[in-house]
């Protein structure tokens, strides 16, 4: 029995002996509101470490208004400042007034705190108490990128970019200058990119002028609004992005000389240490060939590809290259090219002739640079966490224990993993300057939140910080369980969870309600608390319902393989497991196989409604929260990574349009979208409706004026009580 199957048995049985011990202690919920203040205790928990972050090797807190450094070495604590002195000083320059010094950024090797103001980016030095720079801006945004190097900062007001006060762009409406392109696909969440220094900067231009304007309405004016979006769907014209070049110093505009734009994406941006040459990878249309390339910085010309790698299904770059701290001629690549993400260390300065290669996950491959691959298995590297210049060392996130798991590791540049955790558990880590020590953030399946600081090398030696054992404390919790099914294909094990009523009685018959999401980069059950069972999933328990998860065939941290086993007919072999996933459901003693219901959002609102049409002598019940119904109506660069163009597989989007399936619908089905949603137009929903009519059956329909693509606030409160509801009124 491994570790994670002993968990689970230990787990399941402890939440059983609990629950009979502790039944005449604790309330069940009467509320879906009453279980999301749990959310209020962790946070509420949380003060105790306010402000908790690195300074060097130093961790920094925050309590009553003053900032102290721990060290970890000998516990020894300091204060640096407090909240008194830091206005005093903004005072005197005119400057406003800080509320907190929680959330403040420091610099590593400096005694300065960065303030936010309106306007203004003050640095406060807490030894001379002084402000040391100021620097102006044109209009307060949320979008700056401020460089500590050099003080300057990028920002966008509407459509154009702003350094400092300065307005470097001047383009009309269809056209943006410095914020995230390629509708934040490829790792994509920015616009501008500072060179090390903070004298360049490297910033997106897109132009979508001739990109199709989607119809949007805003209803909370007298008379409704026009608010179209520039949406291109699979198979349409799409925009053209460039890379430009900022020279602060000279007011000097390049752009890189990548050629015509048109219909290639260039994502993963990063500087060279010397700021001479900027790195991209450039991805065509069909994003089945990615190409690593080196331009120069200071004329735009291409200086060649380092690497390139293709697949006949798709490649997915999502990370830029990171150079090493102590050696700034190397650095690393991660690439999927083996069938699972792993650490790749290129060095500049060793060529190598290119030759192409296979790639055992099907694919090719060409290196112009000199390679070595440091991680390898049938797991994935999650992200690298940062370096240990002194041994030279690479602390990064794996699941090599599990693809539930989320743990800490360090490799050498010989290929070396040394183990730094491999608890069940998932962990979030910051990494101090010099590479030490952690500051551990994770949560187990049967702990809500756990901070540690933890000495890398002795990982024994930690400090815990805080604590919370059930966020839920007081509220009485279900049974859950957790197992494997294989897969429709008969081969490919699938974890499943099951949460079962807290007053559980294997006599009786429950119906049973499956969470669905099944999409790529989402996972359903991993090993936090409770194995990540939703707050409305533990509500739905507690009102008697049987709740079961899958995680299908595409959904992520389970390698290339097991995601693109969808390729090219989104939500088809996700059916079958969710079948198999059904099936088994149905066998159980405890459920009542006539009384079965499904629910998801996003591409989970398309699994409900495949579920509802394609499993119709299955399910009973279901609510899709904003569905795609039809990928042709969906975005290109997601709906085109996965399924192609419908010109080029006009098979697989008539297979998966559901709005051919519409007539199947059987039992009742509640369509949720929200009106003013950009990601997933609410045509799906309205056409899929239309079909429905057509074929003279019965959904149900709601919107949420005012939303997006999720429903946020205390409309969240309501949209997850309709749903129990829909559920009430005909499952039970």
């Amino acid at each position: 029995m491994n570790k994670l199957t002993q968990c689970i048995a230990v787990f399941t049985l402890a939440l059983c002996t609990m629950t009979t011990m502790m039944a005449q202690e604790k309330k069940v919920p009467t509320s879906y509101a009453e279980l999301l203040s749990g959310s209020s205790r962790t946070a509420q928990a949380m003060t105790s470490v306010n402000g908790l972050q690195w300074w060097g090797d130093l961790y920094l807190l925050v309590n009553n208004n003053t900032l102290s450094a721990t060290n970890p070495k000998n516990g020894k604590v300091s204060t640096l400042t407090t909240l008194d002195d830091v206005n005093a000083a903004l005072t005197a320059a005119g400057v406003g007034q800080l509320r907190s010094l929680s959330g403040q950024t420091l610099w590593e090797d400096k005694p300065w705190l960065l303030v936010t103001m309106p306007g203004n980016y003050v640095v406060y030095d807490w030894q001379t108490k002084q402000i040391v720079r100021q620097t102006k801006t044109a209009q307060a945004t949320g979008r700056a990128d401020y460089s500590k190097e050099s003080g300057h900062v990028a920002y966008s007001v509407g459509n154009n970019l702003y350094v400092d006060e300065k307005q470097v762009s001047n383009e009309p409406e269809g056209i943006l200058v410095g914020q995230s392109v390629h509708r934040n696909e490829f790792g994509i969440n920015k616009g501008t990119f500072w060179s090390p220094k903070g004298n360049l900067l490297a910033f997106y231009k897109m132009d979508e002028s001739m990109v199709t304007q989607y119809p949007l309405v805003n209803i909370s004016t007298r008379i409704a609004e026009y608010t179209p979006v520039r949406y291109p769907m699979a198979g349409m014209t799409s925009h053209k992005v460039w890379v430009g070049v900022y020279n602060v110093a000279t007011g000097r505009i390049i752009y890189l000389d990548a050629g015509d734009p048109t219909d290639r994406y260039f994502t993963n941006i990063s500087w060279a240490p010397d700021e001479k040459s900027i790195y991209l990878v450039e991805l065509n249309r069909d994003q089945n060939h990615a190409k690593l390339c080196q331009y120069d910085a200071e004329s735009g010309r291409m200086m060649g590809v380092l690497y390139e790698e293709t697949h006949p299904k798709y490649v997915e770059p999502e990370d830029p290259i990171v150079f090493l701290p102590w050696d700034d001629t190397k650095f690393i690549y991660q690439t999927e090219r083996d069938g699972f993400k792993h650490l790749y260390l290129m060095d500049t300065k060793v060529s190598v002739y290119p030759e192409k290669h296979n790639a055992a996950a099907g694919g090719t491959y060409t290196e112009s640079l000199k390679t070595t691959q440091l991680t390898k298995g049938n797991w994935l590297v999650q992200g690298i966490v940062g370096f240990n210049a002194k041994a030279k060392e690479i602390i990064y996130l794996s699941t090599q224990e599990s693809p539930l798991q989320s743990n800490v590791y360090k490799v050498n540049m010989k290929g070396q993993v040394t183990t730094i955790n491999n608890d069940v558990a998932v962990h979030s880590v910051s990494l101090s300057a010099s590479g030490t020590y952690l500051i551990d953030r994770y949560n187990t399946p049967t702990q809500s939140r756990l901070i540690d600081v933890v000495e890398i090398a002795k990982p024994a030696n930690k400090q815990n910080l805080l604590t919370v054992e059930d966020n839920y404390d007081g509220l009485l919790m279900p049974q859950i369980e957790l197992g494997t099914l294989k897969a429709a294909d008969g081969t490919t094990d699938l974890y499943y969870r099951i949460i079962k009523p807290a007053d559980f009685d294997a006599n009786k018959k429950y119906p049973a309600v499956v969470y669905v999401y099944g999409g790529p980069h989402a996972q359903n059950i991993s090993a936090t608390m409770r194995y990540g069972a939703r707050a409305w999933e533990l509500y739905m328990a507690s009102k008697g319902y049987v709740m079961f998860c899958l995680d299908n065939r595409g959904s992520e941290n389970r390698g290339l393989v097991f995601e693109q086993a969808t390729f090219r007919h989104l939500g088809v072999e996700e059916t079958k497991d969710q079948r198999v996933g059904a099936e088994f459901l149905m066998n159980l003693p405890y459920v009542d196989k006539t009384r079965l219901g499904v629910h998801g959002w996003s591409f989970g609102g398309h699994m409900t409604t495949s579920m509802m049409l394609r499993l119709n002598d299955i399910f009973q019940v279901g609510v899709a929260g904003g569905p795609v119904i039809d990928w042709q109506w969906y975005e290109v660069m997601y709906g085109e990574r996965y399924m192609d163009t419908p010109q080029t597989n006009p098979e697989g989007y008539e297979e998966t349009n559901l709005r051919n399936l519409a007539g199947n619908l059987k039992g009742k089905l509640l369509m949720v979208h929200g009106y003013q949603d950009e990601t997933c137009v609410p045509q799906h929903t309205l056409g899929f409706i239309k079909a429905c009519v057509d074929a003279n059956v019965q959904p149900d329909l709601f919107l949420y004026p005012g939303h997006q693509h999720g429903v946020s606030g205390k409309d969240a409160v309501h949209l997850y009580e309709k749903i129990t509801q829909y559920f009430e009124d005909h499952l039970k």
